[in-house]
């Protein structure tokens, strides 16, 4: 039963214990959360409390097996949740945490550590990695000799820094005097397989020393409470997906706008599926048949051949359409399809990486091989290709106001080169092709790193341009079933207010009822000089910091590469104009509100 749902009658609890129990968890994430679950467990079974306290003692001084993640989208929490399992079922003391509720002082206690840790943007740790990721770096960082690591990195090779940061994490480690005793691997976006070998082999090499040391304090195994799970998962996962109707998909740019955005309903109705406001949706997609059939004919295969992927045998056109990437491009399909077919220019390529990164930039995978067709074996084509990945979506919309519905904002991604017009895989096939009431698989990806506040009370401050609103309408609609009272504002931006105002009938009734309290614009395109969501922070400046110093939280949501390093500057900039502070004075108080978690970003 949630928290929420407890009343006196259903209770053991008087109504004013279930008051202050209901204030203790708000005040708790999911982590805390499930640590005093487990202390309260522990305490319940007190018939045996002076066993558990022997027992506690001996894993003190054995030292666990840390499992150490930083993940952005989810994928990292899921292969580090499995490395956990695995220990468990060996009989490791193991202990998972996320990056971000981890105290870098407590690595001087360490001993045995993995990393699980993706890569985004430019290199860069994801948001739960980030201070970790610096303080390895600072004269506070402590020496770790004796410290045995193994570092496992999830990345896309389509991207120049693939799995930049578990390398940057291994060097770190290995600087400060650890020991790497398992091999780094960098996985890409398919990467289930090789991180369950990786596991296995990672454990084998932990399992002695740990082995020993906790037979040495008695053979006592507790694992650490807080790693606990807080609620149950949905049975619907990336592997698992659940096949949902899409509602509706409607057009909320204008007719002349440059943008094509579109407003995606889906329903959830016979799934377990729960999200909070903050939360992804995965969605996987069916590729364009058309293109599909025109790759069959370049290559000579017979759209019937069968083919196998995994353990699964269908045909080499079902194939295509359902179950591999044709749109992303990465260096990996490119070096394989040279390799496949002979082509001379692709090959030098494969010596080249920039050259490389420069042909692949403006091509989808069927570019490839529309310019370099040749005669291939289906199953050939097939091992070229890797799978077909979900695409993640900040989702638009709060199940306190939606039940059992989840809305997406989704922006097609659209280009004309090399004389044909070029779609974005899910985008294109949501948007252009799929027809309301077919099935969409789709799954959550829970987003613990972008949350509302615990406290009603607390203002917020939203920054999300383009379809970067998308968490905000969910922010707000929480809010508003919730009744809190906390402050809002929000600033949008877009080329254009009567083409792109994204929301705007919503946006502007939450600010007539007063949910919102302020609410500022920036149309890039609707006068000579641009102004963007930045611009509209600085004119704010002096109430920008106001609310920051009386406890407002800082979202930000959308652009990774430009807005939002963009907006992180002006934050500077207001922090420096309305307190002295230097430059270095003012960064450390951006990263005093992210460690509070009162400054979080969902970028893309």
């Amino acid at each position: 039963m949630l928290l929420g749902q407890l009343n006196a009658a259903a209770s053991p609890l008087s109504q004013e214990q279930v008051q202050k129990l209901q204030g203790l968890v708000a005040e708790l994430n999911p982590i805390q959360q499930a640590w005093v679950s487990g202390y309260l467990a522990a305490s319940a079974n007190a018939g045996s409390l002076t066993g558990a306290s022997v027992t506690a003692h001996a894993v003190a001084e054995a030292a666990p097996l840390t499992i150490l993640y930083g993940s952005q989208t989810g994928n990292a929490k899921g292969v580090a949740t499995k490395l956990k399992e695995q220990a468990e079922s060996r009989g490791l003391a193991v202990k998972l945490v996320s990056m971000a509720d981890y105290k870098p002082t407590a690595l001087k206690k360490e001993k045995f550590i993995t990393v699980v840790v993706s890569t985004y943007g430019e290199g860069e740790p994801p948001e739960d990695a980030e201070t970790l990721h610096e303080f390895l770096t600072t004269k506070k960082a402590p020496k770790l000799d004796g410290v045995k690591v193994a570092v496992i990195g999830l990345g896309d090779s389509s991207y120049e820094f693939f799995c930049q940061t578990a390398k940057d994490f291994e060097q770190r480690f290995n600087k400060l005097g650890a020991e790497t005793i398992f091999q780094r691997a960098d996985l890409d976006v398919d990467y289930e397989d090789e991180a369950a070998t990786w596991i296995n082999g990672a454990l084998d090499v932990f399992e002695p020393d740990l082995k020993a040391q906790q037979e040495a304090n008695g053979g006592q195994v507790v694992n650490m409470p807080f790693a606990a799970s807080v609620t149950a998962a949905s049975q619907y996962t990336k592997q698992n997906p659940f096949a949902a109707e899409l509602s509706l998909v409607q057009k909320i740019t204008g007719r002349d706008s440059t943008k094509d955005v579109r407003h995606v309903e889906i329903s959830l109705e016979g799934s377990d599926i729960t999200y909070t406001p903050g939360d992804s949706l995965g969605v996987y997609f069916l590729n364009d048949e058309v293109l599909v059939d025109e790759i069959l004919t370049l290559t000579q295969i017979d759209a019937a051949s069968q083919v196998k992927i995994a353990d699964e045998e269908l045909s080499v056109r079902d194939a295509l359409i359902e179950k591999l990437e044709l749109t992303q491009s990465y260096p990996g399909f490119v070096e394989k399809y040279a390799i496949a077919t002979g082509t001379p220019e692709l090959l030098k390529l494969v010596e080249d990486k920039a050259a490389m990164r420069a042909y692949i930039e403006p091509r989808q995978i069927f570019d490839v091989i529309r310019q370099n067709p040749a005669k291939l074996e289906a199953q050939t084509l097939v091992d070229c290709l890797r799978k077909l990945q979900a695409r993640l979506y900040s989702i638009a919309s709060s199940q306190a106001e939606v039940e059992d519905e989840v809305h997406l904002t989704v922006g097609v991604v659209e280009f004309d080169t090399f004389g044909s017009e070029h779609l974005g895989g899910c985008s294109g096939y949501l948007a252009r092709r799929a027809e309301e009431g077919c099935k969409v698989k789709v799954f959550s990806e829970h987003n613990d790193n972008f949350r509302l506040p615990s406290n009603d009370d607390t203002a917020i401050i939203m920054v999300g341009p383009g379809t970067g609103i998308a968490p905000f309408r969910a922010f707000l609609q929480e809010r508003d079933a919730r009744e809190a009272s906390g402050k809002n504002w929000l600033f949008f931006g877009n080329p254009h207010f009567t083409q792109d105002f994204l929301y705007q009938v919503e946006i502007q009734g939450y600010l007539k009822s007063g949910l919102l309290s302020k609410v500022d614009v920036a149309f890039s395109r609707d006068q000579a000089e641009k102004i963007y969501v930045q611009d509209k922070l600085r004119e704010n400046s002096k109430d920008v910091f106001e609310w920051l110093e009386s406890g407002a939280h800082f979202y930000v949501c959308g652009d990774a590469n430009r807005m939002a390093k963009d907006v992180h500057q002006a934050l500077l900039d207001i922090v420096k104009e309305n307190s002295g502070k230097n430059d270095a004075d003012a960064e450390q108080y951006l990263k005093d509100l992210r460690s509070a978690n009162r400054y979080q970003k969902d970028v893309y």
